[in-house]
Protein backbone atom coordinates (compact mmCIF):
# COMPACT_ATOMS: atom_id res chain seq x y z
CA UNK A 1 0.00 0.00 0.00
CA UNK A 2 2.91 2.13 0.95
CA UNK A 3 4.46 1.63 -1.88
CA UNK A 4 1.85 1.60 -4.21
CA UNK A 5 0.79 5.14 -2.95
CA UNK A 6 3.99 7.04 -3.70
CA UNK A 7 4.73 5.67 -7.05
CA UNK A 8 0.65 6.51 -7.89
CA UNK A 9 0.55 10.02 -6.52
CA UNK A 10 3.41 10.70 -8.43
CA UNK A 11 2.18 9.80 -11.59
CA UNK A 12 -1.13 11.97 -11.60
CA UNK A 13 0.79 15.32 -10.62
CA UNK A 14 0.31 16.63 -14.21
CA UNK A 15 -3.71 15.90 -13.69
CA UNK A 16 -3.59 17.69 -9.99
CA UNK A 17 -1.44 20.59 -11.11
CA UNK A 18 -4.18 21.43 -13.95
CA UNK A 19 -7.23 20.67 -11.79
CA UNK A 20 -5.85 23.06 -9.40
CA UNK A 21 -4.53 25.52 -12.10
CA UNK A 22 -1.17 25.37 -9.94
CA UNK A 23 2.44 25.93 -10.74
CA UNK A 24 5.06 22.62 -11.13
CA UNK A 25 6.91 23.84 -8.44
CA UNK A 26 4.38 24.49 -5.95
CA UNK A 27 2.82 20.96 -6.71
CA UNK A 28 5.38 19.00 -6.46
CA UNK A 29 5.40 20.00 -2.65
CA UNK A 30 2.71 17.27 -2.40
CA UNK A 31 5.54 14.46 -2.90
CA UNK A 32 8.16 16.49 -1.75
CA UNK A 33 6.15 16.96 2.03
CA UNK A 34 5.57 13.18 1.97
CA UNK A 35 9.27 12.63 1.38
CA UNK A 36 10.59 15.22 4.05
CA UNK A 37 8.32 13.97 6.90
CA UNK A 38 9.04 10.82 6.53
CA UNK A 39 12.49 11.32 6.84
CA UNK A 40 12.79 12.90 9.56
CA UNK A 41 10.74 11.02 11.45
CA UNK A 42 11.21 7.60 10.65
CA UNK A 43 14.09 7.01 13.91
CA UNK A 44 11.93 8.59 16.01
CA UNK A 45 8.99 6.46 15.83
CA UNK A 46 11.97 3.17 15.89
CA UNK A 47 12.80 4.04 18.79
CA UNK A 48 9.56 4.80 20.15
CA UNK A 49 8.55 1.51 19.17
CA UNK A 50 11.61 0.03 21.11
CA UNK A 51 10.30 1.76 23.73
CA UNK A 52 6.81 1.40 23.73
CA UNK A 53 6.17 -1.44 21.58
CA UNK A 54 6.15 -1.95 17.74
CA UNK A 55 2.21 -3.31 17.20
CA UNK A 56 1.04 -0.11 19.00
CA UNK A 57 2.88 1.98 16.28
CA UNK A 58 1.99 0.02 13.65
CA UNK A 59 -1.80 0.21 13.78
CA UNK A 60 -1.53 3.93 14.40
CA UNK A 61 0.51 4.50 11.77
CA UNK A 62 -2.63 2.73 9.76
CA UNK A 63 -5.10 5.00 11.30
CA UNK A 64 -3.41 7.66 10.44
CA UNK A 65 -2.72 6.55 6.79
CA UNK A 66 -6.00 5.85 6.23
CA UNK A 67 -7.38 8.80 7.45
CA UNK A 68 -5.52 11.10 5.24
CA UNK A 69 -6.02 9.37 2.54
CA UNK A 70 -9.48 10.34 2.29
CA UNK A 71 -8.52 13.38 3.70
CA UNK A 72 -6.14 13.96 0.89
CA UNK A 73 -8.99 12.97 -1.78
CA UNK A 74 -11.18 15.43 -0.40
CA UNK A 75 -8.96 18.04 -0.98
CA UNK A 76 -10.40 21.41 -1.71
CA UNK A 77 -6.82 23.08 -2.74
CA UNK A 78 -3.71 22.79 -3.44
CA UNK A 79 -2.10 24.21 -0.27
CA UNK A 80 -4.83 21.76 1.33
CA UNK A 81 -3.96 18.58 -0.25
CA UNK A 82 -0.35 19.57 0.05
CA UNK A 83 -0.52 20.11 4.39
CA UNK A 84 -3.04 16.50 4.37
CA UNK A 85 -0.43 14.39 2.77
CA UNK A 86 2.26 15.90 5.74
CA UNK A 87 -0.48 14.69 8.18
CA UNK A 88 -0.50 11.26 6.02
CA UNK A 89 3.11 10.90 6.32
CA UNK A 90 3.16 11.00 10.22
CA UNK A 91 1.37 7.58 9.59
CA UNK A 92 3.76 6.19 6.78
CA UNK A 93 6.62 7.11 8.62
CA UNK A 94 5.17 5.02 11.95
CA UNK A 95 4.78 1.94 9.36
CA UNK A 96 7.95 2.26 7.69
CA UNK A 97 9.75 2.37 11.00
CA UNK A 98 8.23 -0.61 12.73
CA UNK A 99 7.31 -2.68 10.16
CA UNK A 100 10.87 -4.37 9.78
CA UNK A 101 11.17 -4.55 13.36
CA UNK A 102 7.82 -6.64 13.65
CA UNK A 103 8.99 -8.90 10.79
CA UNK A 104 12.77 -9.28 12.14
CA UNK A 105 11.35 -10.18 16.07
CA UNK A 106 8.77 -12.70 15.04
CA UNK A 107 10.86 -14.75 12.70
CA UNK A 108 13.67 -17.13 13.27
CA UNK A 109 17.28 -15.74 11.44
CA UNK A 110 16.57 -18.91 9.96
CA UNK A 111 14.01 -17.44 8.04
CA UNK A 112 14.74 -13.74 8.46
CA UNK A 113 15.74 -13.19 5.01
CA UNK A 114 13.12 -14.63 3.31
CA UNK A 115 10.32 -12.69 5.21
CA UNK A 116 12.36 -9.62 4.16
CA UNK A 117 12.39 -10.99 0.87
CA UNK A 118 8.91 -11.26 0.42
CA UNK A 119 8.13 -7.79 1.98
CA UNK A 120 10.60 -6.47 -0.62
CA UNK A 121 8.46 -8.22 -3.23
CA UNK A 122 4.99 -6.64 -1.94
CA UNK A 123 6.96 -3.27 -2.33
CA UNK A 124 8.26 -3.93 -5.77
CA UNK A 125 5.24 -5.39 -7.09
CA UNK A 126 3.32 -1.74 -5.75
CA UNK A 127 5.92 -0.01 -7.51
CA UNK A 128 4.98 -1.61 -10.80
CA UNK A 129 1.30 -1.49 -10.64
CA UNK A 130 1.09 2.09 -9.43
CA UNK A 131 1.96 4.02 -12.48
CA UNK A 132 -0.70 2.26 -14.72
CA UNK A 133 -3.64 1.91 -11.95
CA UNK A 134 -3.03 5.57 -10.93
CA UNK A 135 -3.16 6.16 -14.48
CA UNK A 136 -6.45 4.30 -15.10
CA UNK A 137 -8.02 5.59 -11.83
CA UNK A 138 -7.55 9.18 -12.87
CA UNK A 139 -8.84 8.41 -16.03
CA UNK A 140 -11.85 6.47 -14.85
CA UNK A 141 -13.16 8.31 -11.87
CA UNK A 142 -11.18 11.08 -10.29
CA UNK A 143 -7.85 11.55 -9.18
CA UNK A 144 -8.96 11.93 -5.80
CA UNK A 145 -9.83 7.74 -6.29
CA UNK A 146 -6.02 7.01 -6.28
CA UNK A 147 -6.24 8.27 -2.27
CA UNK A 148 -9.40 7.29 -1.83
CA UNK A 149 -8.03 3.48 -3.05
CA UNK A 150 -6.38 3.33 -0.11
CA UNK A 151 -9.45 3.59 2.36
CA UNK A 152 -10.75 -0.20 1.85
CA UNK A 153 -7.01 -1.55 1.53
CA UNK A 154 -5.89 0.09 4.67
CA UNK A 155 -9.03 -1.24 6.54
CA UNK A 156 -8.22 -4.52 5.49
CA UNK A 157 -4.75 -4.30 6.49
CA UNK A 158 -5.35 -2.91 9.71
CA UNK A 159 -7.70 -5.42 10.86
CA UNK A 160 -5.25 -8.34 9.69
CA UNK A 161 -2.53 -6.36 11.52
CA UNK A 162 -4.74 -6.12 14.60
CA UNK A 163 -5.65 -9.78 14.85
CA UNK A 164 -2.37 -11.75 13.61
CA UNK A 165 0.96 -9.49 14.77
CA UNK A 166 1.72 -10.35 18.46
CA UNK A 167 1.55 -7.85 21.27
CA UNK A 168 5.66 -7.73 21.77
CA UNK A 169 7.09 -6.36 25.28
CA UNK A 170 9.16 -3.33 25.02
CA UNK A 171 12.57 -4.35 24.71
CA UNK A 172 14.54 -1.01 25.92
CA UNK A 173 16.30 -1.66 29.25
CA UNK A 174 14.43 -0.44 32.31
CA UNK A 175 14.66 3.47 33.01
CA UNK A 176 15.50 4.01 29.61
CA UNK A 177 13.13 7.16 28.10
CA UNK A 178 12.36 8.70 24.57
CA UNK A 179 15.33 11.10 23.87
CA UNK A 180 13.17 14.28 22.58
CA UNK A 181 16.25 16.46 22.48
CA UNK A 182 18.06 14.52 20.09
CA UNK A 183 15.30 14.32 18.27
CA UNK A 184 14.63 17.72 17.84
CA UNK A 185 18.25 18.25 16.38
CA UNK A 186 18.45 15.18 14.30
CA UNK A 187 14.78 16.17 12.68
CA UNK A 188 15.82 19.77 12.27
CA UNK A 189 19.56 18.71 10.31
CA UNK A 190 17.79 16.23 8.71
CA UNK A 191 15.57 18.35 7.19
CA UNK A 192 17.97 21.19 6.75
CA UNK A 193 20.09 18.17 4.19
CA UNK A 194 17.02 16.70 2.35
CA UNK A 195 15.55 20.28 1.53
CA UNK A 196 18.88 21.60 0.27
CA UNK A 197 19.41 18.45 -1.38
CA UNK A 198 15.65 18.42 -2.79
CA UNK A 199 15.94 22.12 -3.91
CA UNK A 200 18.85 22.41 -5.04
CA UNK A 201 18.63 22.19 -8.82
CA UNK A 202 16.17 24.74 -8.41
CA UNK A 203 17.67 27.44 -6.41
CA UNK A 204 21.40 26.99 -7.78
CA UNK A 205 23.51 23.95 -6.09
CA UNK A 206 25.99 27.83 -4.84
CA UNK A 207 23.00 30.26 -4.09
CA UNK A 208 22.77 31.41 -0.62
CA UNK A 209 19.83 29.26 0.58
CA UNK A 210 21.30 26.14 -0.68
CA UNK A 211 24.92 27.34 1.14
CA UNK A 212 23.05 27.98 4.03
CA UNK A 213 20.66 25.00 4.40
CA UNK A 214 23.79 22.61 3.81
CA UNK A 215 25.96 24.55 6.43
CA UNK A 216 22.91 24.38 8.85
CA UNK A 217 22.98 20.65 8.24
CA UNK A 218 26.82 20.11 8.86
CA UNK A 219 26.46 22.29 12.31
CA UNK A 220 23.16 20.34 13.54
CA UNK A 221 23.68 17.25 12.78
CA UNK A 222 27.53 17.23 14.10
CA UNK A 223 26.09 18.52 17.46
CA UNK A 224 23.47 15.52 17.18
CA UNK A 225 26.44 13.23 16.89
CA UNK A 226 28.14 14.48 19.84
CA UNK A 227 25.04 14.82 21.74
CA UNK A 228 24.22 11.27 21.04
CA UNK A 229 27.44 10.06 22.14
CA UNK A 230 27.44 11.20 25.27
CA UNK A 231 23.56 9.81 26.23
CA UNK A 232 22.65 6.41 28.11
CA UNK A 233 19.49 5.96 26.45
CA UNK A 234 20.04 7.83 22.59
CA UNK A 235 17.52 8.03 20.04
CA UNK A 236 20.22 7.13 17.77
CA UNK A 237 22.78 4.42 19.05
CA UNK A 238 25.90 5.26 17.41
CA UNK A 239 27.57 2.18 19.35
CA UNK A 240 25.28 0.03 16.23
CA UNK A 241 28.15 1.57 13.96
CA UNK A 242 30.73 -0.16 15.76
CA UNK A 243 29.92 -3.14 14.39
CA UNK A 244 31.35 -3.28 11.18
CA UNK A 245 28.30 -5.38 9.46
CA UNK A 246 25.91 -2.73 10.75
CA UNK A 247 28.08 -0.23 9.08
CA UNK A 248 28.27 -1.62 5.69
CA UNK A 249 25.23 -2.52 5.43
CA UNK A 250 23.43 1.02 6.43
CA UNK A 251 26.23 2.74 3.59
CA UNK A 252 25.26 -0.29 1.18
CA UNK A 253 21.72 0.79 1.28
CA UNK A 254 22.49 4.37 0.66
CA UNK A 255 24.32 3.73 -2.64
CA UNK A 256 22.14 1.16 -3.99
CA UNK A 257 19.38 3.51 -3.46
CA UNK A 258 21.46 6.59 -4.92
CA UNK A 259 22.30 4.46 -8.26
CA UNK A 260 18.70 3.02 -8.25
CA UNK A 261 17.08 6.76 -8.46
CA UNK A 262 19.36 7.71 -10.67
CA UNK A 263 17.92 5.42 -13.04
CA UNK A 264 14.25 6.16 -12.21
CA UNK A 265 15.58 10.13 -12.48
CA UNK A 266 16.93 9.63 -16.03
CA UNK A 267 15.06 7.44 -17.78
CA UNK A 268 11.97 9.20 -18.18
CA UNK A 269 13.92 12.28 -19.98
CA UNK A 270 15.41 9.69 -22.57
CA UNK A 271 12.31 7.41 -23.34
CA UNK A 272 10.27 10.46 -23.52
CA UNK A 273 12.32 14.07 -24.37
CA UNK A 274 14.73 11.60 -26.40
CA UNK A 275 12.85 8.79 -27.78
CA UNK A 276 9.54 10.72 -28.20
CA UNK A 277 7.46 7.92 -26.91
CA UNK A 278 4.16 8.92 -24.73
CA UNK A 279 4.02 8.17 -21.19
CA UNK A 280 2.12 4.78 -21.43
CA UNK A 281 4.90 3.22 -24.01
CA UNK A 282 7.45 4.74 -21.41
CA UNK A 283 5.80 3.40 -18.10
CA UNK A 284 5.44 -0.24 -19.98
CA UNK A 285 8.93 -0.35 -20.31
CA UNK A 286 9.81 1.10 -17.01
CA UNK A 287 8.39 -1.51 -15.24
CA UNK A 288 10.57 -3.98 -16.56
CA UNK A 289 13.04 -3.31 -13.84
CA UNK A 290 10.56 -3.55 -10.70
CA UNK A 291 8.90 -6.71 -11.98
CA UNK A 292 12.51 -8.14 -12.28
CA UNK A 293 12.99 -6.82 -8.79
CA UNK A 294 9.80 -8.98 -7.24
CA UNK A 295 10.53 -12.25 -8.74
CA UNK A 296 14.34 -11.54 -7.39
CA UNK A 297 13.93 -10.49 -3.90
CA UNK A 298 12.44 -13.75 -2.21
CA UNK A 299 14.83 -15.77 -4.25
CA UNK A 300 17.55 -13.92 -2.28
CA UNK A 301 16.40 -13.52 0.50
CA UNK A 302 15.99 -16.99 0.96
CA UNK A 303 19.35 -17.98 -0.60
CA UNK A 304 20.81 -15.76 1.89
CA UNK A 305 19.14 -17.79 4.54
CA UNK A 306 21.55 -20.89 3.46
CA UNK A 307 24.71 -19.03 2.04
CA UNK A 308 24.85 -15.93 4.20
CA UNK A 309 24.26 -12.52 3.17
CA UNK A 310 27.40 -11.20 2.01
CA UNK A 311 28.22 -12.92 -1.32
CA UNK A 312 24.47 -12.16 -2.54
CA UNK A 313 24.79 -8.18 -1.60
CA UNK A 314 28.38 -8.02 -3.31
CA UNK A 315 26.95 -9.80 -6.54
CA UNK A 316 23.54 -8.00 -6.51
CA UNK A 317 25.47 -4.04 -6.76
CA UNK A 318 28.37 -5.43 -9.12
CA UNK A 319 25.24 -6.62 -11.65
CA UNK A 320 23.46 -3.39 -10.39
CA UNK A 321 26.39 -1.31 -12.20
CA UNK A 322 26.46 -3.77 -15.21
CA UNK A 323 23.05 -2.67 -15.63
CA UNK A 324 23.54 0.76 -14.91
CA UNK A 325 26.62 0.54 -17.86
CA UNK A 326 24.45 -0.98 -20.54
CA UNK A 327 21.64 1.62 -19.86
CA UNK A 328 24.54 4.05 -20.38
CA UNK A 329 24.98 2.73 -23.70
CA UNK A 330 21.97 3.40 -25.05
CA UNK A 331 21.30 6.29 -27.98
CA UNK A 332 19.27 7.33 -29.99
CA UNK A 333 18.26 3.81 -32.20
CA UNK A 334 18.50 1.59 -29.42
CA UNK A 335 15.86 -0.79 -29.53
CA UNK A 336 12.92 -1.87 -27.04
CA UNK A 337 14.79 -5.26 -26.19
CA UNK A 338 17.98 -3.15 -25.37
CA UNK A 339 16.09 -0.68 -22.90
CA UNK A 340 14.83 -3.71 -21.60
CA UNK A 341 17.69 -5.69 -21.00
CA UNK A 342 19.66 -2.82 -19.28
CA UNK A 343 16.80 -2.35 -16.93
CA UNK A 344 16.53 -5.71 -16.31
CA UNK A 345 19.59 -6.66 -15.43
CA UNK A 346 19.23 -3.34 -12.82
CA UNK A 347 16.22 -5.04 -11.57
CA UNK A 348 17.80 -7.69 -11.28
CA UNK A 349 20.77 -6.55 -9.04
CA UNK A 350 18.79 -4.34 -6.58
CA UNK A 351 16.45 -7.97 -5.91
CA UNK A 352 19.47 -9.78 -5.14
CA UNK A 353 20.91 -7.02 -2.65
CA UNK A 354 17.82 -5.92 -1.15
CA UNK A 355 17.01 -8.63 1.27
CA UNK A 356 19.91 -10.16 2.13
CA UNK A 357 21.56 -6.25 2.75
CA UNK A 358 18.34 -5.81 4.88
CA UNK A 359 18.63 -9.10 6.52
CA UNK A 360 22.09 -8.73 7.84
CA UNK A 361 21.59 -5.03 9.13
CA UNK A 362 18.80 -6.03 11.37
CA UNK A 363 20.20 -9.14 12.29
CA UNK A 364 23.36 -7.10 13.31
CA UNK A 365 21.87 -5.04 15.90
CA UNK A 366 20.37 -6.12 19.47
CA UNK A 367 16.79 -6.92 20.27
CA UNK A 368 16.50 -3.94 22.19
CA UNK A 369 17.55 -2.05 19.20
CA UNK A 370 15.26 -3.22 16.35
CA UNK A 371 13.55 -0.08 15.91
CA UNK A 372 16.30 2.24 16.24
CA UNK A 373 17.84 -0.18 13.49
CA UNK A 374 14.77 0.14 11.45
CA UNK A 375 14.48 3.44 11.58
CA UNK A 376 17.81 3.81 10.57
CA UNK A 377 17.26 1.42 7.86
CA UNK A 378 14.44 3.60 6.40
CA UNK A 379 16.29 6.63 6.46
CA UNK A 380 19.26 5.14 4.51
CA UNK A 381 17.04 4.41 1.68
CA UNK A 382 15.17 7.76 2.05
CA UNK A 383 18.57 9.74 1.60
CA UNK A 384 19.83 7.83 -0.88
CA UNK A 385 16.45 8.48 -2.98
CA UNK A 386 16.73 12.11 -2.58
CA UNK A 387 20.65 11.69 -3.07
CA UNK A 388 20.37 9.43 -6.31
CA UNK A 389 17.48 12.49 -7.83
CA UNK A 390 19.91 15.26 -6.44
CA UNK A 391 23.36 13.94 -7.88
CA UNK A 392 21.04 12.75 -11.35
CA UNK A 393 20.12 16.08 -11.50
CA UNK A 394 22.64 17.80 -11.30
CA UNK A 395 24.51 16.24 -13.75
CA UNK A 396 21.24 16.62 -15.89
CA UNK A 397 21.23 20.31 -15.82
CA UNK A 398 24.68 20.40 -15.59
CA UNK A 399 24.92 19.12 -19.46
CA UNK A 400 22.01 20.62 -20.92
CA UNK A 401 22.27 23.99 -19.74
CA UNK A 402 18.09 24.28 -20.23
CA UNK A 403 18.05 22.56 -23.25
CA UNK A 404 16.63 18.99 -24.56
CA UNK A 405 18.31 19.03 -27.63
CA UNK A 406 19.56 15.30 -28.33
CA UNK A 407 22.97 16.99 -28.69
CA UNK A 408 22.87 17.91 -25.23
CA UNK A 409 20.24 15.18 -23.69
CA UNK A 410 21.94 12.05 -24.54
CA UNK A 411 25.27 12.68 -23.16
CA UNK A 412 23.80 13.80 -20.09
CA UNK A 413 21.72 11.08 -19.80
CA UNK A 414 24.83 8.83 -20.42
CA UNK A 415 26.83 10.70 -17.63
CA UNK A 416 24.37 10.42 -15.06
CA UNK A 417 24.39 6.25 -15.40
CA UNK A 418 27.50 6.38 -15.58
CA UNK A 419 28.26 8.15 -12.34
CA UNK A 420 25.47 5.61 -10.98
CA UNK A 421 27.02 2.72 -12.25
CA UNK A 422 30.57 4.19 -10.15
CA UNK A 423 28.35 4.42 -7.14
CA UNK A 424 26.83 1.03 -7.45
CA UNK A 425 30.46 -0.33 -7.69
CA UNK A 426 31.75 1.61 -4.84
CA UNK A 427 28.63 -0.47 -2.63
CA UNK A 428 29.66 -3.40 -4.26
CA UNK A 429 33.33 -3.03 -2.32
CA UNK A 430 31.89 -1.96 1.08
CA UNK A 431 29.61 -4.98 0.74
CA UNK A 432 32.08 -7.58 0.06
CA UNK A 433 34.30 -6.31 3.26
CA UNK A 434 31.79 -6.08 5.74
CA UNK A 435 31.06 -10.37 7.01
CA UNK A 436 27.95 -12.41 7.84
CA UNK A 437 25.83 -12.36 10.19
CA UNK A 438 25.52 -15.82 12.30
CA UNK A 439 22.15 -17.43 11.89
Amino acid sequence: MSALDGSVVNTILPVIRAYFNSDVAAIEWTVTIYLLVVSILLLAFGRLGDLHGHKRFYLSGFVIFILFSAISGLSPSAEFLIAARGVQAIGAAMLFANSPAILTMTFPAQQRGRALGLQATMTYLGLTVGPSLGGWLAQVFSWRAVFYINVPVGIIAFTLSLIYIEVSQPKSEKGEGFDWMGAVLFSAGLISLLLGLNQGDNWGWFSLATLALFGAALVLLGFFTWYEAGRKAPMLDLSLFKERIFSASTGSAVLNYVSLYSVIFLLPFYLIQGRNMDTAQAGLLLTAQPIIMAITAPLSGALSDRIGSRILSTAGMLIMAVGLFLLSQLGPNAGSLNIILGLAVTGLGTGIFNSPNTSALLGSAPRNRQGIASGILATARNVGMVLGVGVAGAIFTSVTAGSLADAVLYPAVRLGLLVGAGVALVGGLISSVRGNVSV
